[in-house]
């Protein structure tokens, strides 16, 4: 049996049509990129297809420069029966210098699902290290949050 992989780097370059009215990328275009790993990140841990169910504290720290080399991190820091959550953070540097710096970062959840389009069980991932048990009980303390914030938003649901 192949060992789920836990973590992935996906790299881009920033292009023009990423570019908003602005003159930087898109905050759309660096949701896309997260969407991509998450999913990436998600199918290597489960070995399934895999839905984005929710995204969400996504924080634009900095604005990312068209031409810049852009990485996108993901990592396992939670799963239940079906569901991944996925730590990400986006990296950007002008190619040239390799001058990183952290510009987005968010939770994303995905859920592996089967050939039926039915939820589909994922391997338990364990925490091992001070900081991976430090992110897994931040996992469930942003699921009970969620939960709180899904009854308070009921009031714009028809």
């Amino acid at each position: 049996m192949v060992t789920p992989q836990r973590d992935i780097t996906l790299r881009f370059l920033a292009e023009p049509q990423d570019v908003n009215f602005g003159g930087k990328v898109h905050g759309g275009a660096v949701m896309k990129w997260i969407d991509l790993a998450a999913y990436a990140c998600a199918a290597g841990w489960s070995g399934k297809y895999c839905v984005t169910a929710y995204a969400g504290g996504i924080k634009f720290v900095a604005p990312i420069q068209v031409g810049s080399l852009v990485e996108v991190n993901a990592k396992v820091i939670y799963t239940g029966k079906s569901s991944m959550h996925i730590a990400l953070e986006v990296i950007a540097c002008d190619p040239k210098s390799l001058n990183r710096r952290l510009t987005t970062h968010c939770i994303v959840i995905m859920v592996a699902v089967d050939e039926f389009g039915q939820s589909a069980r994922v391997p338990t991932w364990v925490p091992e290290t001070e900081e991976d048990i430090r992110q897994h009980d931040t996992a469930i303390k942003l699921m009970d949050m969620r939960k709180k914030i899904g009854e308070e938003m009921q009031i714009y649901v028809a």
